[in-house]
């Protein structure tokens, strides 16, 4: 056996022992990622491995939202549920969107009371200084009075 047989064999059991730890058929795998890629895409080995983790990933934690629930069956609707950050990602993205622009739409108008604010305190302040002036001012001549 020459040496490049024995690193083909070699990586080809590395390649098979990766197999047996992933969850899903990785021809299967592949054969829906060349489905929904173009046709000038090569995939790497790598990805194909990943991908196939992620699935998995994503499986498990499905299924860690269907256990919450109390009953011993899983019926369609909580499957739906469960999903939902899947299957609507787009539409969450979408909502996240809407929610930073209200935010920051609050926040313009929190800026602009906080300016209106600072612009009627300072008024007041003066005010106040002067009336607590004056204030103080007949307190002293009230009390040279009772003297």
């Amino acid at each position: 056996m020459s040496e490049e047989e024995m690193i083909d064999e070699t990586s080809e059991e590395f390649i098979d022992e990766d197999d047996e730890k992933l969850p899903f058929a990785k021809a299967e795998v592949v054969r829906l990622m060349k489905e929904n890629l173009d046709d000038d895409k090569m995939i790497r080995e790598r990805v194909k491995v990943e991908m196939n983790k992620f699935l998995g990933d994503v499986l498990k934690n499905v299924c860690k939202q269907l256990n919450d629930y109390p009953y011993t069956t899983i019926e369609y609707e909580m499957l739906k549920e469960s999903t939902y950050p899947y299957t609507n990602i787009e539409r969450i993205n979408q909502e996240k969107e809407r929610i930073l622009l209200h935010l920051e739409a609050i926040k313009a108008d929190c800026n602009a009371l906080a300016m209106d604010v600072q612009k009627t305190l300072k008024l007041k302040d003066v005010v106040e200084e002067d009336s607590f002036t004056d204030f103080s001012a007949n307190v002293d001549d009230e009390e040279v009075e009772e003297e």
